[in-house]
C-alpha cells in the first residue's frame, strides 16, 4: 500500500496571483487542488479550458456565470464544470474562499 501526504491550508503559504487572488496549491500525479482567497468584489473574467473542474465555497457569497446564465452561490454548494464548459465568476461584498479541483493538472498554473 502506498502512504498518501498530509497537508494543512494553515502552514501553507499564499501566493498572488492577480488584483485580489491569493492561491494555495497542492498537486498530485494526475490532480491538482487550489484554495483561492478573493478580496470581495474581485471578478474572474468567464473562459473555458480543457481540464474537468469542481469547486466548493468554503465562505462568501459568488455570483457565477454558467453558459450563458448567471446565479449566486454560497458556503457549502459545490459546482461541476466539464471540461470546456464557459464559466466565471464575481465575488459579492465580502471575502470569498473557494477550493478548485483539476484534473488533468493545470499545469499553466505551475509556471
Amino acid at each position: 500500500m502506498i502512504e498518501g501526504l498530509q497537508y494543512n491550508w494553515d502552514e501553507m503559504p499564499f501566493e498572488n496571483v492577480g488584483a485580489g487572488i491569493e492561491r494555495q496549491m497542492i498537486v498530485g500525479e494526475r490532480m491538482m487542488i487550489c484554495r483561492l482567497r478573493f478580496a470581495p468584489l474581485t471578478v474572474t473574467p468567464a473562459h473555458e479550458h480543457p481540464h474537468e473542474q469542481m469547486t466548493i465555497i468554503e465562505k462568501g457569497r459568488v455570483r457565477f456565470t454558467l453558459g450563458e446564465e448567471q446565479k449566486i452561490f454560497g458556503p457549502g454548494d459545490v459546482l461541476h464544470f466539464p471540461s470546456n464548459f464557459w464559466h466565471g465568476a464575481t465575488m459579492l461584498e465580502e471575502e470569498v474562499i473557494l477550493i478548485d479541483i483539476f484534473s488533468p493538472i493545470r499545469e499553466d498554473f505551475l509556471d
